[in-house]
Formats: structure tokens, sequence, C-alpha cells
């Protein structure tokens, strides 16, 4: 029996230094090695990203049934910074858990995995996350009402990720547990003084 084929094989291992280590076999490479046509990683290709990000937007969308236009200046920027080790797998995984995350029309830096937001220069992150979103506090605010607003705002932004929004407000993470046990404490207390009052009541 006659057969025509051709053979398209594909690794992301560099197949010299394997053939060293003797993990490879050097006459297999031999037949194999005809045409050989490298593809640089993500990192390398910083124009490609915009591109496959809304391909994948559009995808998910589709899948997801999400009226996702597309995606902020900042959510692009930090996507555009970040080295994506993973390639395009990771990419495709990131926009897929941003399109179901989000809560708006737009993917925000927010949406985006926590190792994606974290890899970016602190300063940076601070401004990009920042810019991207505002709290408005009412004119003659307590000090402490303001802080525990803040905080809880940071909170709900960051998806509850403590370690990414000490970053973010420029304190450390064992700050923001502190604050919240204090607030929790608080909470616990003013409840044990209402419904002492409620027993005098009666």
């Amino acid at each position: 029996i006659k057969a025509d084929v051709r053979i398209v094989a594909a690794t992301n291992m560099n197949l010299l230094e394997a053939i060293e280590r003797k993990a490879f076999r050097e006459d297999l490479y031999s037949r194999l090695n005809v045409i050989t046509l490298t593809l640089p990683p993500l990192r390398e290709r910083e124009g490609d990203i915009p591109l496959l990000a809304h391909h994948f937007l559009e995808i998910f969308k589709k899948k997801n049934n999400k009226e996702v236009k597309g995606f902020t200046q900042e959510a692009m920027e930090v996507m555009l910074q970040y080295s994506w080790p993973r390639n395009v797998r990771q990419l495709e995984n990131a926009i897929e858990r941003a399109v179901v995350l989000t809560r708006g029309e737009m993917v925000a830096p927010g949406d985006l995995p926590p190792e994606v937001l974290k890899a970016v220069e602190p300063t940076a992150q601070k401004k990009i996350l920042m810019d991207e979103k505002t709290i408005a506090i009412p004119l003659g605010t307590p000090l402490e009402a303001i802080e525990k607003r803040v905080i809880e705002e940071t909170l709900r932004y960051s998806r509850g990720d403590k370690n990414l929004a000490s970053k973010i407000l420029g304190i450390s993470s064992r700050t923001i547990y502190r604050k919240i046990e204090e607030d929790r404490k608080g909470e616990g207390q003013k409840k044990e003084e209402g419904e002492s009052k409620e027993g005098l009541g009666e």
C-alpha cells in the first residue's frame, strides 16, 4: 500500500537541547526538520494582543450571552504590560473570565485575573485602577466613615482580593485585615446596644 502524507509537528520544547540531554531522538529530529517555522511567544508579539483579545471577546460574549462591547483603555494597557508566560491559551482563559465576571459593557482591569493585574508596576497599577474607578463621598462625612467606605469599595473593586486592595490603597494587607476586624467588632457592639435598648423599652 502506497501512501503520500505530510507530517506537521509542533512543540514548545527546544529540540536541540533535548537531543543533547538524550531526551529526543536525533534521527527523528532529522526526519522531521525539513521546514521549521518558529512562532515567537506572545510577549514578543505585542501587536497581536489586542487582535486576539477582541477575537476571544466575540467568542465568549456569544457563548455567555453577555452584552460586552470591548475593553476599557486601562484594561488594554494592563494586558499589553503583562508578559503572558503561558501564551495564547492564558490570554484566552483571561478573556473568558473577564467576560463572565464583568458587570458593565466594557471589560475593566478589575475583571482580569489577579496575576495579570499584580504584574503591573505598583505605581502604574494604582493609577490605572483609580483613573478607571472613582468614589463619591458627601462633604461633611466623618473621617472614620470615609476610611471605611474607601476600603469597602476598593475590596469590592478587587473582588475581595485583600493583597490587591492593599496595593491600590498604598497600605499593608495587615492594615486592611485590622480595619475589617475593627468594623466587625463595632457593628457587633452597636447591635448589642440596640438589643439592650429594645429590652429596656419592653
